[in-house]
């Protein structure tokens, strides 16, 4: 018979994970990099499925951004209450971040709110414009 419990992450892989979503936070662009590089995974998810994207994102690190996209990161992967990373930065107001993932092509319309419902609820004007006419 197999046993179908999931399998409990050992202690170090936790720890690990606490660590890059602490350097997402943070925007250690450089320790991300590295860990990258050396086969952590680009769209590692914590328990609300905030990627390390999104944390780097929200917290207004466009260099930790532009490592992340160019390692694999997924630019418009959503979290469990539907948010982009874009959406994200869109409503903390982080032009340098915004412009980072819309170069690495994400896309405004993703997510639920999207990053252009987001600006249109907050009357950022520019970024409508912006947003609409890049489609």
């Amino acid at each position: 018979m197999a046993d179908n419990a999931p399998e409990t992450p050992d202690a170090e892989v936790v720890e690990l994970a606490g660590r890059l979503f602490d350097a997402a936070r943070a925007g250690d662009a450089q320790l991300l990099a590295a860990y990258l590089d050396a086969g952590a995974p680009a769209n590692l998810s914590n328990d609300r499925g905030d990627t390390l994207l999104m944390l780097a994102a929200y917290h207004g690190h466009a260099a930790a951004v532009q490592a992340l996209l160019a390692r694999g990161a997924e630019a418009d992967r959503a979290n469990d209450r539907g948010q982009t990373p874009l959406a994200g930065a869109v409503f903390k107001g982080y032009d340098d971040v915004i412009g980072a993932l819309l170069d690495g092509g994400a896309d405004p319309a993703a997510g639920t709110p999207s990053a252009l419902d987001t600006a249109r609820m907050f009357g950022k004007d520019a970024l409508v414009d912006r947003f609409v006419a890049g489609r």
